[in-house]
């Protein structure tokens, strides 16, 4: 062992003087390891905040949306058949996209009202991998006079909000109607609720309603064109590519935009919150490092006349600095271990145990907390703490090393 590290540990394991020394170097210690454990949790639930709204979004929605300028398109058979056939794409499906007002016995809520195809679109948004929605327009056992009521699936919030249950008749009001002697009369039609989805994110739950694809031409009278087309992609992050992929085969009008671009306000706010929080905590840290610089400043006065002799003997200025940076490099590593393992043991107990559950109608979704953590992040935590308690430990250190040897002996 080099004689700097040996002499480092000796002052630290020696008793002081003046026991406020012991208590600052106690409290740079638990000021570290507050400031790890407090950043380790807050970025674990942050990412696992992200990643839980990532897979609950994209359960809801398709990787790549493809629309066309100026609105509906007919003839969409054949790039749907072009967009499946491009690498990377696990599946395709035409959807109509509007609004409308459901109003049942109990009340009546403003909805946003998609036409799909139920063969398809299980394969491509999976919260309807299992709703049952037949086409039921036509006539029941061919009888012209008994005609079937349509279908429609229900987000459950939504259908908790308008008080139905699976079988009960709702009507659907759409803005696209009709002009009478009165004026324009929105259209309105008669659905039977099939079944419910849930896709875990209340807004879309409360809010969303899909009938079939045939239904929403014949309710909008849009003859056989669609909105849009829907993609699921292989590797979510690979949307980007082939969502440009398709923009570069169908060539003008249409055109294709992935799910980063339809939710990057959401993530950016979300990253942008993670960072100020991580700038914010690492403040604790910081006042952590203050103490670790006044432990340091008042053990060099402390010390003055074993620094002169030390230097009377032969040590150099940079074995003088080796030995204050030692001493405060050992007080940051304890308090980064500590807190090191005390964000892990509180991020498993968040992850295993229902401490705190989330309100469905304030947040995104209903759960509990979700923890997600990443190398990354505890990697750039414990490496923010050292390198605060480093720089901390300089100036003390340099003022010691420069301390004049026969002045120190003489007033020491």
């Amino acid at each position: 062992m080099a004689f700097e590290y040996f002499i480092g540990g000796r002052y630290l394991r020696a008793r002081q003087k003046q026991a406020f020394i012991n208590l600052i170097t106690i409290l740079s210690v638990a000021g570290v390891t507050v400031g790890v454990m407090a950043l380790i949790v807050v970025i674990a639930v942050m990412a696992g905040f992200e990643a839980d709204l990532k897979t609950r979004i994209l359960g809801g929605q398709s990787h790549v949306v493809v629309l066309r300028h100026g609105g509906p398109f007919g003839e969409y058979r054949e790039v749907l058949n072009e967009v499946e056939n491009i690498d990377g794409v696990e599946g395709a499906t035409p959807f109509i996209y509007t609004q409308g007002m459901l109003r049942s016995k109990s009340g009546a809520s403003g909805v946003v009202i998609r036409g799909i195809d139920p063969d398809s679109a299980g394969r491509v948004i999976k919260t309807l991998k299992d709703v049952s929605l037949p086409y039921m327009s036509a006539t029941a056992g061919g009888q012209t006079d008994q005609p079937m009521i349509p279908g429609i699936v229900l987000g459950k919030e939504l259908a908790k909000n308008l008080g139905v249950i699976e079988g009960d008749i709702i009507y659907l009001m759409s803005p696209r109607g009709m002009l009478s002697p009165v004026g324009h009369v929105p259209a309105m039609k008669q659905f039977k609720v099939t079944g419910y989805f849930e896709s875990g994110m209340y807004d879309f739950d409360s809010s969303f309603a899909y009938i079939h694809l045939k239904d929403a031409q014949k309710l909008l009278r849009m003859g056989d064109a669609i909105t849009g087309i829907e993609v699921r992609v292989r590797e979510i992050y690979k949307a980007r590519e082939i969502a440009d992929e398709i923009k570069n085969q169908l060539h003008f009008p249409y055109w294709a935009r992935d799910w980063m671009q339809m939710n990057k306000n959401l993530f950016r706010a979300l990253k942008i919150e993670r960072v100020v929080m991580f700038v914010i905590l690492t403040l604790i840290i910081l006042v952590a490092a203050f103490n670790i610089a006044s432990t340091l400043i008042m053990m060099v006065m402390g010390k003055t006349r074993d620094i002169a002799i030390l230097k009377a003997m032969g040590a150099t200025n940079k074995s003088i600095l080796k030995i204050f940076v030692f001493n405060g490099m050992v007080i940051g590593f304890i308090g980064t271990g500590l807190g090191l393992i005390l964000g892990l043991l509180l991020c498993t107990g968040l992850k295993h145990y229902d401490i705190y559950e989330l309100t469905g109608d304030i947040y995104y979704f209903t759960t509990t907390l979700p923890v997600k953590l990443e190398i990354v992040n505890v990697l750039a935590v414990i490496a923010a703490a050292l390198i605060i308690c480093f720089l901390a430990t300089l100036y003390p250190a340099f003022q010691a090393s420069k301390l004049n040897t026969v002045d120190a002996i003489r007033y020491g």
